[in-house]
């Protein structure tokens, strides 16, 4: 079975960077604000918009989660942990 347009143009969006997405998601809302794509236009935009900012959060939480606290000990040795998303 064929993917739908608006499909692959949401899946596309899986292998983008995050400066890729954003970018792009910026370029969205300059579009929606300043009225640049007809409603039906608008729709379509704005749900690739939302699958944008969704993997934009993905992507960052993901690099937060590698993140490492690097501490040092008592005994004067180097020590990464995670850090507390606290």
């Amino acid at each position: 079975m064929a993917r739908k347009p608006a499909e692959a143009a949401l899946e596309d969006i899986a292998g983008m960077s995050f400066e890729a997405a954003l970018k792009e998601l910026e370029d969205i809302v300059r579009r929606l604000e300043a009225g640049d794509v007809d409603l039906e236009g608008s729709i379509s935009v704005y749900a690739r918009g939302v699958a944008l900012r969704r993997h934009c959060e993905a992507r960052l939480k993901a690099a937060q989660e590698r993140i490492e606290k690097i501490s040092l000990g008592e005994d004067g040795q180097v020590r990464a942990s995670p850090i507390d998303p606290a």
